[in-house]
């Protein structure tokens, strides 16, 4: 994928939406708070309304970096995501889970990212993988919950399939791909299972569903690929941030100098 490419109009217009559905992302064990800082002012600086370049829809980090993002971002528009409940194995006990999530959401947060059980579910435990999903969003209330499904470790697509629909089931207003932590992140394939599931459970049930890609979509070409996917599935008018989202960290730059030139 070259960084020369040019793209045509119609592209730009789409990549000017897409820019305006990124949670932009800082998920590292080095994090701190100089470099939670710097998203922020950054995430601040990429507006220009003047090219039709609107705000990123959200910063996510964890959740002890909730408060200062919060306070940084204060009347900008742009929500603090934050990831909860045992994220990226979701390997602890719901009572554990329920204790950062409502951490995180003291501290502000205004959407919550979190992690289904995987191991769970393989071991077709599909209840207690769909409570757990319910338990976390009646903690969240009218705040967004994207349910990671980490389609990589589900092995295949009966079981990505399966995992969406308890999460949705559960009550999660996303279902999110990856959490681009392990060797498989987000992939076309797994997307498009997901966004069946998710035209399969709204035939049935009158509430929308939000998706988000995320691990490893890091250039335009890429955010293409998931938004024209999407949209193909669920139709043009989802094409805002309140349906769609794109979690990255080097895609926000890379958009921001293409759209900007």
């Amino acid at each position: 994928m070259s960084e020369d490419r040019i793209y045509n109009s119609e592209e730009i217009e789409k990549l000017k939406t897409v820019f305006s559905c990124i949670d932009s992302t800082t998920l590292e064990g080095a994090d701190t708070h100089q470099k939670v800082e710097q998203l922020c002012r950054q995430s601040l600086q990429m507006m220009d309304s003047g090219k039709g370049i609107a705000r990123v829809a959200a910063v996510c980090v964890y959740p002890v970096f909730v408060r200062q993002a919060k306070r940084l971002l204060e009347g900008s528009g742009i929500h603090v995501a934050s990831v909860a409940g045992a994220f990226p194995a979701g390997q602890s006990p719901i009572e554990v889970k329920l204790m950062e999530v409502r951490y995180a959401l003291d501290e502000g947060a205004d959407e919550i990212d979190m992690v289904i059980s995987r191991g769970s579910l393989l071991e077709g435990e599909y209840q207690k993988v769909q409570d757990e999903v319910a338990a976390i969003k009646t903690a969240c209330g009218s705040r967004h919950l994207k349910a990671i499904l980490e389609t990589g470790e589900l092995q295949n697509s009966e079981n990505i399939y399966r995992a969406a629909m308890l999460a949705m089931q559960g009550g999660a207003d996303f279902i999110k791909t990856s959490t681009g932590k392990i060797a498989v992140s987000a992939t076309l394939d797994a997307a498009r299972t997901m966004l069946q599931a998710i035209v399969d459970f709204e035939e049935k049930n009158d509430r929308k569903i939000g998706f988000k890609a995320a691990g490893g979509i890091s250039t335009p070409e890429q955010a293409l690929d998931y938004y024209d996917l999407t949209f193909q599935m669920l139709g043009e008018k989802r094409a805002n941030n309140q349906y769609f989202r794109i979690g990255a960290s080097r895609l926000t730059t890379r958009l921001f100098q293409l759209l900007t030139k």
